[in-house]
């Protein structure tokens, strides 16, 4: 119940130093507040809602502990972090969250000096904290900064990415002053929890205990005769009893001290462990247990729905009986199938008479579709969490052993197996299908998130296939085409619901081998990938408005091109453009370019892409405005381009936020 002597707390907070006056009935309160606050925004914006409902007493415990921003936090993937946003000045604007020119879903420096590193991707906060604390401890011993505290919340899924383990393999050598807190909501790794624990936890926190572990270890052995053996026995009996009990020699055998397991809503026993963390001259890994989801029942329930960033609007009747249900819809919406279900739809149906295909994922079997594909092909199916390096890699071994793996990757995080990609997938040319998942703009979770640098980085490659759909059933064709394929195969799809077109089962298809949607003698217009829907607009608006009459060509494969195609149809154009849903350069237009060059056709070319640099959050159809690749922006460029009349004056745009924008 919230104190009788106070009104709100949250929205009276002006700076989290204001958090260590507080009393532990306050600091309730106050997690309640916080709670409440994300479940009402995330209503309405989607959010990462699951993730920082767990963490609200960490957030409390740390910056009661720490004097952010003078210490630093850092928020590792940065989906735990609303609360952090919430004490850190962004309450008044936390209803705009992950809207265009809103408070962004991950940690921003451009909003918060309080924000330490720009995120989105897991596994990145511990070698930021590592590189933080050596830069810290490169000071000279008079300046104040060197007592600078410096604290990193992981998650459990994080804590296995490759990133994260190259990081505390140094650490433990570095030996830098840091505090690693893990936050276990998963179950994955948690030791025991009880009495003996907590009192060996406390014990281990001690100067005392850390004083006489270093002089056992420096005297022992200098004992004539026995010192070495006795020595030996000791180390023997406390490696025993560590593994046995404390399961803690994974993280000590690395040089980094463990304490755990800690309840994570416990602010006072988190608060008093971390002070004591900081006063040992080494890194410590403090281990803590939450909830994800906690205080919101149906997150708590199923956390895996309520993690993910596109949310239906939660009915606030169910956590608050004043608060009005949500009216029902008049007519339910049914809404197309998602280029996803249908590329799980597709690879489940061919599997099913194919023993050889397997699929991986790295942590991300629901997003990618490949939930289904585990349920029905169980033994065939490996999800080897947040490691998509080594997903990559295994799919090569796959491939070598007679398999024919699938890798379904985020188009954001296929970035981090780049040179897989390079040096195990195409230098070996062995049969892997690499689906390429969120393919362009995804929306409200920012620059980290956006799929728009794949298509310039795979283009390059040699052996490497890459295709997009025009529509979904033609992602069930580029499916089949893929996997009778003797060579790597990236296919690039977006998270967007497709065209509501009937299932059919897919076939095969001429790889490089481009189509005519519709003829005319004035424009060419080639797309690559879903983008091609918006060309037929392009055309319809162009012939109507201008009487200018268009070819469309839908070009599906972006490597190897069909040149002959294009080159053909572009000859006599007043103009060719093409279409694609991902940065210019390097991209599909860089490569018809080329064509056309290679070709000697002397025609004006227009690249309608997404604009250099990064491109923020917001809904992606505001988005797609913002950037002129909607229908009614590429119309505007090709009028641009030609120095044509608009027929009606164009709907107000706003202008891209450049990279340090809010």
């Amino acid at each position: 119940m919230q104190p009788a002597e106070h009104g709100p707390i949250l929205e009276k907070l002006t700076d989290p130093s204001e958090l260590r006056g507080m009393s532990p009935a306050e600091l309730s309160w106050l997690s309640a507040e916080l709670r409440d606050k994300m479940i009402r925004t995330v209503k309405r914006t989607g959010g990462h809602l699951a993730s920082s409902l767990g963490t609200v007493e960490i957030t409390l415990a740390l910056h009661r502990v720490l004097d952010s921003p003078r210490d630093r936090i850092v928020w590792d993937t940065g989906h735990q972090a609303y609360a952090h946003k919430l004490l850190t000045g962004r309450y008044e604007r936390f209803h705009t969250l992950r809207q265009v020119d809103g408070v962004g879903g991950f940690p921003r420096r451009t909003e918060s000096e309080h924000d330490v590193f720009d995120g989105g991707h897991a596994g990145t906060g511990v070698s930021i904290s590592v590189g933080l604390a050596a830069a810290r401890d490169l000071r000279s011993n008079s300046d104040p900064a060197r007592r600078q505290r410096i604290a990193v919340c992981v998650g459990d899924a994080a804590l296995q990415s490759g990133l994260t383990m190259e990081a505390l393999n140094h650490l433990g050598d570095a030996k830098h002053r840091l505090l690693i807190v893990l936050n276990d909501n998963e179950m994955s790794i948690s030791p025991s929890v009880g009495g003996i624990s907590t009192r060996l936890n406390k014990l281990r926190l001690t100067r005392a205990y850390q004083g006489t572990k270093s002089a056992t270890q420096r005297v022992l052995p200098r004992i004539p005769l026995i010192g070495n053996l006795l020595f030996r026995v000791l180390a023997f009996t406390k490696e025993g009893f560590k593994r046995s009990w404390a399961k803690v020699g994974f993280f000590e055998d690395m040089g980094i001290t463990y304490i755990g397991v800690l309840d994570g809503h416990d602010v006072a026993e988190m608060e008093q462990v971390f002070e004591r963390a900081f006063a040992l001259p080494g890194p410590v890994l403090v281990h803590v247990k939450t909830l994800k989801g906690k205080g919101y029942a149906p997150a708590e329930l199923d956390s895996v729905s309520f993690h993910g960033a596109s949310l239906p609007p939660i009915d606030l009747c169910l956590i608050d009986p004043t608060e009005e249900p949500l009216p029902p819809e008049s007519e339910p919406r049914r809404r197309p199938k998602t280029y996803t279900a249908t590329f799980s739809e597709e690879l489940i149906r061919l599997a099913a008479d194919d023993e050889r295909i397997c699929a991986i994922t790295a942590g991300m079997p629901t997003g990618t579709g490949l939930s289904r594909f585990s349920a029905r092909f169980p033994e065939r199916f490996f999800d080897v969490g947040i490691a998509e390096q080594h997903a990559v890699t295994m799919a090569v071994g796959l491939a070598l052993g007679g398999k024919r793996p699938v890798v379904a990757l985020y188009s954001t995080f296929s970035q981090r197996a780049y040179d897989q990609l390079v040096h195990d997938i195409c230098q070996n040319d062995v049969p892997v299908l690499l689906a390429i998942d969120r393919a362009g703009l995804v929306g409200e979770d920012g620059t980290s998130h956006q799929g728009m640098f794949t298509l310039s980085a795979q283009r390059s490659l040699p052996n490497l296939a890459i295709g997009s759909p025009k529509d979904e059933q033609e992602l069930r064709d580029m499916v089949v085409t893929a996997l009778a394929h003797e060579g790597p195969i990236s296919l690039h799809y977006p998270r967007d619901p497709g065209e509501g077109l009937a299932d059919r089962d897919g076939e095969p298809l001429e790889i490089g081998r481009g189509e005519v949607l519709r003829s005319g003698g004035d424009l060419l217009l080639v797309g690559f990938g879903p983008i091609v829907q918006r060309l037929l607009q392009v055309a319809d608006a162009m012939e109507r408005d201008h009487a200018l009459a268009a070819t469309v060509i839908n070009a599906r494969w972006a490597k190897p091109l069909d040149e002959r195609l294009i080159t053909a149809q572009a000859v006599g154009r007043r103009l060719v453009v093409t279409a694609e849903e991902s940065a210019a350069m390097g991209g599909f237009g860089d490569g018809v370019l080329d064509a056309l060059n290679r070709a000697d056709v002397r025609v004006p070319l227009l690249k309608v892409a997404l604009a250099e640099g990064f491109v923020h959050h917001g809904a992606v159809d505001e988005l797609r405005r913002q950037q002129r690749i909607d229908a009614d922006g590429i119309a505007e460029q090709i009028r641009d381009a030609l120095g044509l009349e608009a027929t009606a004056p164009p709907a107000e745009r706003s202008e891209p936020p450049s990279e340090s924008a809010a």
